[in-house]
């Protein structure tokens, strides 16, 4: 990866695995942009775009994302630029995401990928992005014991309630990556580096990562 070109980093992760935190450390790391599926929702939500709406301004404006990024946050802090805890991130309706819906997702994410070098969290990204010629794919996985742990901790549910929450998210992000990928999210040929979580931290994870996108000394 040439990291003086415009780059990104797609961070597929199961939930439990720390994924989320491992992408954001990397952005604030790299001092780009984080991107997760809370945001693109919030955006859609907050601009009420559609991909009608989306074509119109791009038509009009040449820079149509960096506006709209000025109207929710004028001069983004390095590495909280589109993060989840955005006051207009808010959660979009999984009953809203139908086929259309993905087509605005995923011309959102082409052109925040083409505004600039990113981190971008989910949305199929390794799908949608496959032919961005400076791209990276993570997949952050991990036991089912630890995500457990993780999930019970997180979100203080007890033990049954967090294997009802893992197998639901599980089934359901496989399901919408398989729908409109026609992939499975386990085949580990999306990938570029695979990281197992269980004897990594975070801050860890996100060294090898830096480790291996960084250029090797011939």
């Amino acid at each position: 990866m040439d990291l003086n070109e415009k780059f990104v980093i797609t961070i597929s992760r199961e939930i439990g695995s720390g994924g989320r935190t491992v992408g954001r450390k990397l952005s604030e790391k790299l001092g780009v942009p984080y991107c997760d599926k809370n945001v693109i929702r919030g955006l859609i939500e907050h601009f009420n775009l559609s991909a009608y709406n989306i074509e119109k301004i791009k038509g009009e404006k040449k820079n149509w994302l960096s506006d709209f990024v000025q109207k929710v946050a004028p001069v983004p802090p390095a590495g909280s630029f589109l993060e989840t805890e955005s006051r207009y991130a808010t959660e979009y309706p999984e009953a809203v995401t139908t086929e259309n819906i993905f087509k605005v997702e995923a011309q959102i994410l082409k052109d925040l990928a083409e505004e600039g070098s990113c981190v971008i969290a989910g949305r199929s990204g390794f799908f949608v992005l496959k032919d961005h010629p400076n791209k990276v794919d993570v997949f952050i996985t991990s036991s089912r014991e630890n995500r457990l742990e993780r999930i019970m901790r997180k979100q203080q549910l007890p033990k049954e309630q967090a294997e009802t929450v893992l197998d639901s998210v599980d089934k359901m992000r496989e399901n919408y990556v398989k729908r409109f990928t026609s992939r499975s999210r386990y085949d580990l040929r999306n990938y570029d580096l695979v990281l197992n979580m269980d004897k990594l931290t975070e801050d860890e994870a996100v060294d090898c990562i830096l480790q291996f996108i960084r250029p090797r000394n011939p």
